[in-house]
């Protein structure tokens, strides 16, 4: 008997305890120091309760285990819905000072009702039977004028007659305009973006003709909610913004957003993607984002009836009494995600989408696969990357993002390494009194 590959153990500060998790055997407490001693060592005196709980293993029946895991995780990854992203176009009508796709935009063109036929008629022959449904992407999906309402209307008519749900991520400026045609359709959310209250917001996001563009995004956001249809608010963060979370929070408290079950927010990391940024200073690492949100949350404890980040595997924890299954793979691309444009193109994931060079085929004019790199996409897992088959954080990072590692390392299968346990005894300074009992 050994101590487990697959223990995480991270000191939880000012407390001389430590967290200890295990994903592979779904068990999580808190240890002292003698304890956490005894496992760096080896030691063979374990208690009873350590065998119990899988921190201390038979290497043979464990490798077994994890087997049977990577089996469960491949089927049940099999059977999940595939999110398809539809691109119409990638003009917008704002200029966002972070916008990755800037560099490689396009020149103009219509998105046609022989592309969407087309588009449709690909996802017939080759989602069928896997569940799926579909995101608008861009770009800005929903732009003014009749010529991009009525191929939006056409669009949204194909996805009525296969009964799928739509989403959409869009910067919210003219969704009022669209809401009619959207209401003919399932939806299954609306993805708006503010980055803060509106003298930040509108710094940072502005229209290109009209400037300002907070208030009428929070209108939108209004008349969303007041449809039925889902928000997904989404902040982007850096060092220029962040500090402005409370106060967002505290008016989307007061605007009555977070009582609603239609409600929901992320916080997306400004980051390098592709191109190298204008300002990297101001970016954050994934650590030190974490850090800063940490300190805020415990100087404004608001922040939290708006959104509940995630810290790794501590909120979920937190919130289902549980670990999280086993993740072999955190990388959708080409397998629980795919992206297409009005080109006729097809790529990997929303982060490859429109770059030159990561095109996987077309479905228009004629249907093409590049099937190596489609299949390289495809088998990227911690099992394929070869720096992931002995850490001991792999089924709780799952290897990260593959286009973030393939533009840092120049290959998909390469690591993009989640900082686990910094973030775990953050989450667990945060959501656990360490005094509880196990």
């Amino acid at each position: 008997m050994e101590p487990s590959r697959h223990n995480i153990i991270s000191a939880i500060k000012d407390t001389g305890q430590y967290v200890i998790a295990n994903i592979l055997s779904g068990h999580a407490d808190i240890i002292n120091e003698a304890e956490w001693q005894m496992l760096q060592d080896g030691r063979k005196n374990f208690p009873d309760s350590f065998v119990e709980k899988g921190y201390v293993i038979d290497p043979v029946k464990e490798q077994q285990r994890f087997q049977m895991a990577y089996i469960d995780f491949l089927e049940q990854r099999d059977q999940e819905e595939v999110q398809v992203f539809f691109v119409p176009t990638y003009l917008c009508n704002f200029n966002c000072a972070y916008c990755y796709q800037a560099p490689y935009l396009s020149a103009p063109e219509r998105l046609t009702r022989e592309v969407i036929d087309a588009f449709f008629s690909y996802l017939d022959r080759h989602m069928h039977p896997r569940r799926h449904y579909i995101t608008l992407f861009g770009g800005e999906p929903l732009l003014p004028g009749q010529a991009y309402r009525e191929s939006i209307a056409y669009f949204l008519k194909q996805v009525k007659m296969r009964d799928l749900d739509l989403a959409v991520v869009t910067n919210g400026y003219h969704i009022p305009e669209y809401l009619d045609l959207l209401s003919e359709v399932r939806i299954r959310e609306i993805q708006v973006t503010l980055d803060g209250t509106a003298e930040v917001h509108d710094q940072r996001r502005r229209h290109k003709q009209e400037g300002n563009s907070f208030q009428r995004i929070v209108a939108a956001i209004d008349d969303v909610m007041d449809a039925g249809m889902p928000v997904n608010l989404r902040m982007v963060v850096d060092k220029e913004n962040i500090w402005n979370l409370p106060e967002l929070a505290r008016f989307a408290i007061d605007r009555g957003w977070t009582e609603s079950p239609l409600f929901k927010t992320q916080l997306g990391r400004n980051y390098e993607l592709h191109h190298c940024h204008s300002g990297t200073s101001k970016l954050y690492s994934r650590l030190s984002l974490y850090q800063d949100l940490y300190k805020l949350l415990q100087q404004h404890p608001e922040i939290m009836a708006f959104h509940k980040p995630a810290f790794s595997i501590a909120r979920f924890l937190k919130d289902n009494g549980r670990l999280p299954d086993p993740l072999f793979d955190a990388c959708p691309a080409c397998k629980g995600e795919w992206a297409f444009d009005y080109q006729g193109k097809i790529y990997s994931c929303t982060a490859t989408v429109g770059k030159p060079g990561e095109e996987l085929g077309t479905f228009h004019p004629d249907i093409s696969h590049r099937d190596e790199r489609i299949r390289t996409w495809q088998k990227r897992d911690v099992r394929a990357i070869e720096a992931c088959r002995d850490c001991n954080l792999q089924l709780a990072c799952g290897g990260g993002c593959g286009a973030v590692a393939s533009n840092n390392e120049g290959n998909i299968l390469a690591p993009d390494c989640r900082p686990v346990k910094e973030l775990v005894s953050l989450g667990v300074c945060h959501y656990f009194d360490q005094d509880a009992s196990r």
